[in-house]
């Protein structure tokens, strides 16, 4: 896996694979490039010789995506000289890598390694490569050849001072030896010191992590099975014609085969039962035994006719109704007569399967379903496999999803939980400005505290916290929040650390990154992100710099267009969150006590909220009095119907 934010790796623009960096230095001369234009091309480039990899940086506009860069505007070609016979290309038996650029902040003065003059200013002063230390200016890095060679070289230490002297010694040659000193002891005076962040930044935007892909649409399986066919309910004897096409969602009857009137519409979650000739019940009238095959829903039962194609019909209204189900496989039976699966639409996916959206076959109502896929894992993940299942179960809070039942078979584990109707990061993205006002944020920020704070009093961290696991139970603008996807859960004691690689990077503690052992306060961690992308719409992150150094160093910045409109009191809350000494991060209760939290408005919707859930367990009834009197200090309005 190519891992990381922006810039995962290297793409070769002939053949279109990717690599990592460190892995471009090892790869074999057998670039495909463009097939079609090898017949063109064999009188200017024999086939023996070595087709070398032309290599680009992998930068993408997804977070986490493996494949990123857009292809380039034109086709490689082979009419065109290849990479490896440009000028300053090295090696010519190896791919071209390009460097890995970022804007870095120099303490000394260094001297751009291309066109050999000063980088000048305060801070960001040009580019460096991460992995050879190559200095440049920013308009200097497209003219920069494609010749890293992997491994640091010195260049910022008594190299880049020896840089600096030649470039001093050719402007100032000849016997006034003092001139040259003098400049350059006026160039060491302008040597940078640790600077405060900037008021602009390029932030990367929030957007949706690939792990969890939510409400994309599949194109549906195709029809299963089509044909004219005759039918009869127990409730109405006369026979009916129709056409009928039969595909994963429903049965539907139409009235002929091109149009697209139709008679009636059978949703599969409501098939209860499919009757073969074994199975059939007494014939319902006087010399009805030459229906096919039933089907048996909640309020009427269909007899068709269908001949000789009878078996085949009840064969593929069975596998519909088991869309994961195979002839030999049986013992997918037991869910299937529970609930029906939508394998076509995808409402997320998790660490180990995918969510579809069900439905109970017997009430109606809506579920979602996470089919987990055992054959991907070795058997020693098995236990893990179960880890949010036997979480789920000892869970029992209004801010945790809840667990409707589990299915096992052979090779799936069906994870069956109550559907909800999106999460906090859609309501993010949707809003008009692309944020959520404090108001809203200090709402949903609340309730995933408290969802915490129940789980950490049992010993449970969630260690993979992020908006896309912060569900919301309806469309409102004060909705209910339910935390979900506990794959990543980790059972951690008062005084216990963990060492294992959990979570998505975008939202992990410095500690999980640096591998230093974690504990539960990882969770706080991630509710500092979550707080700062919902106020600003953009992660903590700029896009230029290194994330891992941002992450480890909490080098944060907070740009005047966005945040200037943002009270200090949440910024201060981030900042306490946002704390790589998890001595000195915010805990759970903390967090609550803190005056952003502490909010007249938010107690008030907080209140109203519960009233209209008709419990209690956001608020406490002794704070009641604490707020009239507050109220009364200011000359605020108490409503009357929140006591």
């Amino acid at each position: 896996m190519l891992w990381g934010l922006v810039r995962q790796g290297l793409k070769c623009d002939g053949c279109g694979l990717d690599f990592h960096k460190r892995c471009a230095f090892q790869l074999p001369n057998d670039c495909s490039r463009a097939r079609r234009q090898v017949s063109t091309s064999l009188s200017l480039f024999p086939p023996r010789r070595p087709r070398v990899h032309s290599l680009s940086n992998q930068a993408g506009g997804s977070l986490e995506e493996i494949s990123m860069s857009k292809p380039s505007s034109r086709p490689p070609s082979w009419a065109e000289p290849p990479v490896w016979m440009g000028v300053g290309c090295g090696d010519k038996s190896r791919a071209q890598v390009p460097h890995t650029f970022h804007i870095h902040s120099y303490t000394k003065p260094t001297v751009c390694q291309y066109c050999h003059r000063l980088l000048k200013g305060l801070f960001r002063q040009g580019l460096q490569c991460s992995d050879c230390r190559f200095n440049c200016h920013r308009r200097c890095e497209p003219l920069v050849p494609r010749d890293c060679p992997g491994e640091r070289r010195g260049v910022n230490g008594e190299g880049e001072q020896r840089s600096l002297e030649v470039l001093v010694s050719t402007s100032y040659s000849g016997p006034d030896i003092s001139k040259r000193s003098f400049f350059l002891h006026f160039l060491s005076s302008c040597v940078l010191r640790p600077s405060t962040s900037p008021c602009f930044s390029s932030n990367i935007p929030l957007m949706r992590l690939v792990q969890s892909v939510h409400h994309t649409k599949r194109r549906a399986g195709g029809v299963l099975r089509e044909g004219w066919l005759l039918h009869h309910t127990n409730t109405d004897t006369l026979r009916k014609r129709h056409y009928w096409i039969l595909d994963r969602k429903s049965i539907t009857l139409y009235q002929n085969e091109l149009s697209t009137k139709y008679y009636k519409e059978i949703p599969l979650s409501e098939v209860l039962q499919v009757r073969g000739p074994a199975q059939l019940s007494t014939p319902l009238l006087p010399g009805d035994s030459a229906h096919s095959f039933e089907v048996v829903t909640a309020s009427l039962v269909y007899c068709v006719v269908a001949g000789e194609d009878g078996p085949s019909w009840e064969s593929a209204i069975r596998q519909g109704l088991m869309p994961f189900v195979t002839p030999q496989h049986f013992v997918f039976q037991d869910i299937s007569s529970v609930y029906q699966i939508f394998t076509d639409e995808v409402l997320g996916s998790g660490q180990f399967g995918v969510v579809y959206r069900g439905t109970h076959r017997k009430s109606g109502r809506p579920v979602a379903i996470k089919v987990i896929d055992k054959t991907r894992f070795p058997t020693k993940q098995d236990r893990q496999l179960r880890n949010e299942v036997s979480i789920l179960q000892n869970l029992s809070h209004p801010g945790v999803v809840l667990l409707e039942g589990m299915f096992e078979t052979v090779e799936h584990v069906f994870v069956v939980m109550e559907k909800l109707h999106g999460d906090m990061l859609e309501m993010i993205l949707s809003s008009e400005k692309g944020r959520l006002p404090e108001r809203n944020t200090r709402f949903l920020v609340l309730q995933i505290l408290e969802a915490l704070r129940y789980l950490h009093f049992k010993h449970i961290a969630h260690c993979d916290l992020k908006p896309e696991n912060v569900l919301l139970a309806s469309a409102d603008p004060f909705p209910q929040v339910k935390l979900c996807d506990f794959g990543f859960a980790r059972i951690i004691g008062e005084k216990s650390f963990r060492r294992s690689v959990v979570g998505t990077p975008a939202y992990l503690a410095p500690e999980v990154i640096s591998s230093s052992g974690y504990n539960r306060s990882l969770d706080m961690w991630s509710v500092g992100v979550i707080t700062y992308v919902s106020l600003s719409g953009t992660f903590p992150f700029n896009e230029d710099e290194d994330i891992r150094q941002q992450i480890t160093n909490a080098a944060f910045m907070y740009p005047r267009q966005t945040w200037a409109s943002i009270s200090l009191e949440a910024v201060s809350l981030i900042n306490n969150l946002l704390q790589v000494s998890v001595r000195r991060r915010f805990s759970v209760g903390k967090a609550l006590g803190h005056t952003w939290l502490q909010d007249f408005e938010l107690w008030c919707d907080l209140r109203e909220f519960e009233q209209r859930m008709g419990c209690r367990y956001l608020t406490h009834k002794g704070d009641e009095e604490r707020w009239i009197r507050y109220a009364q200090e200011r000359g605020l309005n108490f409503p009357s119907h929140l006591s």
